[in-house]
């Protein structure tokens, strides 16, 4: 099911402090490799974890990482970034 989501901007909600949005490049079973990524730990900013990613939707995503590799153990959640709604 996750093979669906190659080559979609997607949203990953992390188990941590951590919300990364990027092009998702290739999952296997333990990684996930992201392309054009932002990398965002919530601890920096004032705004919620929904926030920052409604935000991104209207604005795009700040890529702070040509390429990144998550666990996919740290992940709870993906979606594309188009399916994220404010309501």
């Amino acid at each position: 099911m996750l093979s669906e989501l190659i080559g979609e901007k997607v949203v990953i909600d992390m188990q941590s402090h951590y919300v990364c949005l990027g092009t998702l490049l290739r999952v296997d079973e333990h990684l996930m490799e992201l392309k054009n990524a932002d990398l965002h730990d919530l601890r920096d900013t004032d705004t919620t974890r929904e926030n920052y990613v409604a935000s991104s939707v209207t604005t795009g995503i700040k890529k702070n990482r040509r390429r990144i590799i998550i666990f996919r153990s740290d992940v709870v959640a993906i979606s594309r970034l188009e399916d994220v709604t404010d309501g």
